[in-house]
């Protein structure tokens, strides 16, 4: 019997843009909690669970379509560092996937006869279990097999657990890409695949963006491939290169356009050029949406800073 088609790849198939959330750890940050700390978000799917669901249901009345896991920072590796054993650390994992159904349910509920929605499990790159800033340029050197050995466990925990699709996000080396292709693959799982940029022409490890482009194109499962955590104008810059290089559906989520320092673990002040001195007021993501899809996003959303609001004028502008 034929597999039935993942229901993700099935709405892009079908010329569906789906609208994600917006940012998780950042909005907890707004509602009150202290992420300073090495698990980031992965904290508080330890301390406080219920938080998590009441953003991603947010999110949801937002007109996202899409709930991105708190699994980013949640790897096994992470969470046996705070003493969680290994079946410990993979049924936070899997919670973290309750958690957002828990808050699809309750969407579906409230307003019956809405579109599908979908859960993408999170899953961050090593540089986020390494905690130290190289996840923001991508200078850490593994090999094929130990990239492989650290994203499996999650990834089936995610996949076991009932996420729609995994959300290989805010990858910033080329070799980790491509490493991360190989394992959703094996998996035989549905992914996207979205990367961290220094320019518009390279990830932040130097890696051409053309050419880790151009080695994605085709890979099995991988859906869709994109751009995220990255201010909104370079996301543009980066995403038109994307569509240069590659035929497959686009993913583009950028920050709100803030600088952040790994040192501190701080937000600064947006840096704006002359053309983007009125987003924020427009509408930090909406006022991009045309633009975006235009080149070829089909996944649309916003990361670090980004709020429902946010998420709301973006799901109006696509609509």
């Amino acid at each position: 019997m034929e597999a039935s088609p993942n229901p993700v790849a099935a709405a892009l198939a079908a010329g569906e843009t789906l609208v994600l959330d917006g940012g998780l750890a950042t909005e907890l940050e707004t509602r009150g909690f202290d992420l300073a700390d090495p698990l980031w978000s992965a904290k508080v799917l330890l301390e406080a669970p219920d938080a998590i669901e009441a953003v991603h249901l947010d999110y949801f009345r937002a007109g996202a379509r899409v709930a991105t896991t708190a699994s980013y920072q949640a790897s096994p590796a992470g969470l046996a560092r705070r003493g969680l054993s290994g079946q410990e650390a993979l049924d936070v994992v899997r919670l973290s996937v309750r958690l957002a159904d828990s808050a699809r349910r309750r969407r579906l509920a409230e307003q019956p006869g809405s579109p599908e929605l979908f859960i993408a499990g999170s899953v961050g790159p090593y540089g986020a279990y390494l905690a130290d800033g190289s996840e923001y340029r991508g200078d850490y050197r593994l090999t094929r097999g130990q990239f492989l050995a650290f994203h499996r466990p999650r990834a089936e925990a995610l996949l076991e657990a009932g996420a729609d699709v995994l959300a290989c996000e805010t990858i910033p080396s080329g070799d980790e890409a491509l490493a991360l292709a190989d394992l959703v693959e094996h998996l035989g799982a549905t992914a996207w695949l979205s990367v961290t940029l220094r320019d518009a022409e390279h990830l932040s490890d130097g890696s051409p963006l053309h050419r880790i482009a151009g080695e994605l194109t085709g890979r099995p499962g991988l859906a869709a491939v994109g751009i995220n955590c990255v201010p909104p104008a370079l996301a543009s810059r980066g995403l038109a290169q994307l569509a240069r290089s590659t035929n497959v559906p686009l993913a583009v989520y950028p920050n709100a356009g803030e600088p952040y320092d790994p040192d501190t673990k701080a937000w600064g002040a947006p840096h704006h050029t002359a053309h983007d001195g009125a987003e924020h007021d427009a509408g930090v993501l909406a006022s991009r949406a045309g633009e975006w899809l235009g080149l070829g996003a089909r996944l649309v959303g916003g990361c670090c800073r980004t709020t429902p609001a946010d998420i709301a004028a973006l799901a109006r502008a696509v609509q």
